[in-house]
Formats: C-alpha cells, structure tokens, sequence
C-alpha cells in the first residue's frame, strides 16, 4: 500500500459497455493518482439470461445490476487503498454511464430482475445502450409524432432512435405488460447508481433530455435560454401522444419517471450509511448528479466553449460540441440546453459501432495465419493490422466501406441497417480491409460534422478521447486526413472518468462552474494531428462515393439492408 497522501481528492467513477472503472483526482490539480478497474460478471447478455436456457431475440443487448454494484464494492475501496487516501480525504463523488442503459425498478429501487418472479423474463433486466430489438417501436414512435407535429421529434434530428428511452419502454409495455404493471419505475442506470449511492431518486437532465423527450417547446427562442433557469417550460410529451402509443402508457410519467431533474455538476445528495459501509466513504459525502459518460468526457478534455467538437472513440463513437444558439441538425441525437455545459446548448451525435467494428474484424473474418504472424511479430492483431494498413496509401485499397455493423446512429437514425464493404476481389487482404473499415468510420464522422456545420454549428477542430485515440495513431490521421480538421488528443486516457470527477467536485462546491474546474483540473493536450492536404484530395473523392452508398442504401424505405433483416428475423 502506498504511504498515506496529503490533499484533497475528488471520486470519478466511470460505468462503461464492460466495466466500471474508478478514478481518485487530486481536486486542486487534476492529478490522477490512483485507477481500479472491475469487469462485469455477466458482461454483455446477448443469448441467454443468466441460469436459464432459452435463447433470446437477435439484437438483444441486457447487463446485470449486481455487476454494477459488484463493480462499485470493488473500485471504490481498490482506489483509496492503492492511493493510500482515507474516506474522510475524499470530498466529492461523480459518476457517469453508457447511456441509455434502462431497467425495471421496485418503489424502493430493487432491480425487478432480482426478484425470482421475473428473473427469467428479458424485459426485467437492463437494457444496454446497444440493444436494438425496439427498432419497430421506434419507427411506430416516428411515425405517431410526424402525424401529430411533436415537438420531441425537432430536439433528435427528425428521428427518435431505437436505441433511447422510449423506444425501450414501449417494448416492455407490449411484450411485457404484467412486468410494466409490476415496476414502479423506469429509469436510466446512471440515475439509479446514483440512487444507489445516495438513498434518494434524482434524474439528471442530460439523460431526461437526451434520450428520454424531455424538451423545449417548439419555438427555440420562446423558453429555455441556457442558464436562464427555466427548465420548468420543458417538458415531456402529453397524456395524448402517450395514449396514442399506448393507452398503458397515458400515465407514464407520472407513475413511472416522476422525479426531481437536475442539472450537471448539481449535488444528488450524500453517501448514505449503508453505502459508505459498503465501499469505504464517508457518510455524506457529497454526490454529484449522474451524467452520460461521453458528455462528462467533454470538459475533461478542456472543452467548455463552442467551436470543438468532441470524439469519444471506442467501442461506439459519440460525438459532443456546445452551441450559442438552438437549431434542428438531421441526426442528431439530441440538443439540450446547460445539458453539457451551463450555459451552453449541448449537442450530441454519435456511431453506433466504431471499436466494436474492429473487433469484430479481428475475431470473425482475419484468418488464423494473420494471428500468427501477430504472435511471431510480438504485436497484437490489431497492432500488426494497423502497421501493415498505414504501408498503405489513401485509395491504394479500391475498398469502400459503409459502417452500419451495428447499425446507423447517426445522420440516419436507423439500427435496421446494417454493413457494407464493396470493391473486395480475391486479392483482398486483411490489412486492407481494416484500413476500410479504419477509413469508413471517418466519412461517418465527417457526414456528422458537414450535418451540424450547414446547420451553421460552429466545428473548427476536434478533441478525440477514449481508448482508441490513444492506441491507434493511423485512425487518428485518417481523420484528420477526412475531415480537414486539425485533432488535439486529451491528455488524460480517462476522460469519463475523469469528467465525473470534475462533476464531482462540483457537487461538492470545490468550484463554482465548469469552467473554473477545467481552468485546474484539465492539462493541455500534447498531441495534435494535423491534416495531409494530399490524402485529403484522395478522400474528397472517396466521401463522395461513400455519399452515394450512404443515401442508396441508408434511405431507401426499401433497402436491401432492410428487407435482408427482415427475412433474418422471420427465420430466427
């Protein structure tokens, strides 16, 4: 154990896809001095439930709430002691979550899925983030809001996502109708851990305003001025449009999500007694409201104003910048005022698959004498494919990639989509199909970025965070290369974490805004890529073709896409 620090020091705690991991920061400086990480038990739940047999609908994506729990008995004590920092130096506490992630809860906060009687019923668990089977009620959602002229439908780009709040919840409340009768409420995790931690419901804007059609009245400049304090004028949909979905779900938010909502960096409450006990805090430590892990992720890169546009690359990618002003961009994922920065109107884009399109890679369709040559080169398989596909020049492959793996989140909105890779023959190397793919994952982002900037959203360079930005340099240059943009890197390897952290400390009162918490606790990126104005000239060309597939493809009510996951799903 390490001697015993002097200072104070702020908690991050950071729930991901399959993990959590906690960070200790030194509150005055930013300094990390101690990481844990714990890997979920039962990690991503895609083909049975726990203990049970039966296999589960294609597209299924649920966790566990005892890994979370599990996880926080395991970092939070880990992290103190490796530090050597006591309870009582620990001033504030902060977390944030892949989101939407969604669960079933009792009045008192226990996971429906806990309980025996709906152990074995998949609507009972999480949902994560990543679970895709409520496409169709997404699209019944879409197309009942066209009809009316909802507002929500305004705040995410023209189209609700399959992926979010709602979507889930009309799942569960058709296929599941006992179950949505039985729970008490429904909610997002990163406000259930935060429940868990302080004995008390609160729900964070972001979530509520992201995902979950709390939004501002139509007209932009009626109400909700960021940091004008008026978040009273927002609101979720009516009793109308909800009985209109469903007549279950008339009441839904009053019998099921009514909960005080609070804004980013506020105090939730304390560590109860019991929580302390559990994992070595103080009582009453204070506890900052939950956040979405790519939305903490974005002051911790120093990003407090407009102009810069944040990339938290890994398993997905989601996008996050801040604006002056409100305007409808196609795809996105929501826009919400003081819901990334006070102050701020908050956006946020994203792709739904970016890491996990190169895992996938790696794991199914790279042949076995490739991973040999890894091991005898001493480099893992994405290491040796990515120096052998950097050899490569832009264009040098004659491979064009569209990268829906695990469908289109962004501009499209559409999980029923699916991947394409086109000029392959029987020459095709693996090096150069993940270049491909390498490539494809930037045309996307820079399908995001051209949507916001001829909305008039400022995004003159980028911040790229999260596992990827630090590992691989040639996604990195490519793009740089696609975008045109100039790429600082964040200097911390733990952004979300470190994020929440700042929140933290917020809730604590150590700082009086975000911008004063990043003014101490961020340090200055010390890597840049800049763009290669030749290989830009290269992908000019290649963004075009990849328009052309992007538009043939994507919105097509028809697309081949969609009709193959048709025929997939009546055979499944």
């Amino acid at each position: 154990m390490s001697s015993r620090r002097k200072g104070r020091f702020v908690l991050g705690i950071d729930f991901g896809t399959l993990s959590a991991r906690a960070l200790l920061v030194d509150v005055n400086n930013g300094a990390e001095v101690a990481a844990a990480v714990h890997e979920y038990a039962d990690g991503v739940i895609t083909d049975t439930l726990p203990r049970d047999t039966k296999r589960l609908p294609p597209d299924t994506a649920l966790q566990n709430p005892a890994d979370y729990l599990a996880a926080l008995k395991a970092i939070v004590p880990g992290v103190l002691r490796e530090a050597g920092v006591t309870a009582e130096q620990v001033v504030g506490v902060g977390t944030d979550f892949t989101s939407c992630t969604m669960l079933p809860v009792a009045a008192d906060g226990t996971p429906l899925c806990l309980d025996a009687k709906w152990a074995r019923n998949p609507h009972a668990w999480v949902k994560l983030w990543k679970h895709h089977t409520a496409q169709p009620e997404a699209n019944r959602i879409n197309e009942l809001a066209r009809q009316r002229g909802e507002a929500f439908l305004h705040a995410y780009g023209g189209r609700y996502s399959s992926e979010w709040f709602f979507s889930k919840l009309l799942e569960t409340v058709q296929k599941a109708p006992a179950l949505y009768s039985a729970a008490a409420r429904f909610i997002e995790a990163g406000d259930w851990i935060v429940w868990q931690l302080c004995g008390a419901e609160r729900r964070g804007i972001s979530g509520a305003g992201f995902k979950a059609m709390w939004v501002q009245p139509v007209r932009p400049d009626d109400v909700g001025t960021p940091g004008s304090g008026t978040a009273a004028a927002w609101t979720y949909p009516s009793r109308e449009f909800f009985r209109a979905l469903h007549p279950n779900l008339t009441n839904v938010v009053d019998d099921k999500l009514a909960a005080e909502l609070l804004p980013p960096g506020a105090k939730a409450g304390g560590v109860t007694k019991e929580m302390a006990k559990l994992i070595g805090l103080r009582e009453g430590t204070p506890v900052a409201i939950g956040n979405i892990d790519a939305h903490a992720a974005v002051p911790a890169c120093g990003v407090t104003i407009p102009g810069k546009l944040v990339m938290i690359l890994g398993t997905s990618t989601c996008h996050l910048l801040v604006g002056d002003s409100r305007t409808e961009v196609e795809g996105m994922c929501g826009v919400v005022a003081d819901g990334v920065i006070p102050g701020y109107w908050g956006y946020e884009a994203g792709q739904a698959g970016v890491g996990d399109l190169f895992a996938w890679q790696v794991a199914h369709a790279t042949p076995e004498s490739v991973h040999l040559e890894a091991r005898k080169a001493q480099q893992t398989v994405y290491d040796f494919l990515e120096t052998r596909a950097a050899t490569l020049r832009p264009g040098q492959t004659g491979l064009l990639a569209l990268d829906w793996w695990n469908g289109c989140r962004s501009v499209l909105m559409d999980s029923d989509l699916s991947g394409l890779i086109i000029g392959t023959s029987l020459g095709t190397r693996s090096h150069e199909v993940y270049r491909a793919l390498l490539e494809a994952t930037a045309f996307g982002t820079r399908k995001i970025i051209d949507a916001f900037a001829g909305k008039g959203v400022s995004v003159d360079e980028l911040c790229a965070c999260g596992g990827l930005a630090h590992r691989s340099p040639l996604l990195l240059q490519i793009y740089a290369d696609v975008t045109g943009r100039p790429i600082q890197v964040a200097a911390s390897e733990q952004t979300c974490a470190l994020g929440a952290a700042m929140h933290g400390a917020l809730a604590a009162g150590v700082y009086a805004d975000m911008h004063e918490a990043a003014e101490h606790m961020v340090r200055p990126s010390r890597t840049t890529y800049h763009p290669n104005r030749k290989h830009k000239s290269v992908y000019d060309q290649l963004y075009t073709e990849y328009g052309r597939l992007h538009d043939h493809f994507g919105r097509d009510t028809h697309s081949t896409m969609k009709v193959l996951k048709r025929i997939k799903l009546e055979r499944a």
